[in-house]
């Protein structure tokens, strides 16, 4: 690292991401990270006070990435309909290439959530809470006719998680995915309908 450059947080995180992936969570530690920056251990722990929070943050930032394309996909507005649809879709299709895409990097995000459950919580209220914007502008445009939308948005969630929940991460290339999922969706958009 040149001596100009300043480290910041985020350059921390976008190399630990790296030495995650290379070293798999068990091995990883954050001397690695330190060699990775050419930087004294001393510098990470600067601002990351323990491994577990420089953990907790690097996950953070991954879960992060889904929720802001979610968020992109809410705003545009628009028919509720297509913004449930849309919305299930970006979530089926971020989570899948990740799982896909960076298969190593993904197994080890799987086992840091498992240690999080309080970020992996947070995640799931705020996807949640999209979720339940979106339903309830279409209870107020009248598309919608469900009596409480962030109930409706948790029984959505739940009912889609077969194209979004880690779990079920090897089913996501099986030939016929997408017309289960689309299947599943219009589903629950009846339901929605009332």
């Amino acid at each position: 690292m040149a001596a100009s450059e300043t480290l910041t947080a985020e350059r921390i995180l976008e190399v630990t991401e790296e030495v995650l992936r290379r070293h798999g969570p068990a091995k990883a530690t954050v001397v690695d990270v330190a060699r990775a920056l050419g930087v004294s251990h001393g510098t990470v722990y600067r601002h990351f006070p323990t491994k577990a929070a420089l953990r907790e943050a690097v996950t953070k930032r991954w879960l992060d990435r889904t929720s802001e394309q979610l968020a992109r996909v809410v705003a545009e507005g628009g028919d509720p309909e297509a913004g449930v649809r849309d919305w299930l879709a970006v979530l089926f299709e971020a989570k899948r290439n990740k799982a896909c895409g960076d298969p190593e990097l993904f197994a080890t995000y799987s086992v840091l959530t498992d240690g999080t459950g309080r970020l992996v919580g947070d995640h799931i209220a705020e996807l949640t809470g999209q979720l339940t914007e979106i339903i309830r502008a279409g209870v107020g445009s009248g598309a919608f006719t469900v009596p409480d939308p962030a109930v409706a948005a948790r029984a959505v969630f739940q009912a889609t998680g077969r194209f979004h929940d880690p779990a079920y991460a090897d089913e996501w290339q099986k030939p016929g995915v997408e017309a289960e999922f689309e299947a599943v969706v219009e589903l629950l958009l009846r339901g929605l309908r009332g």
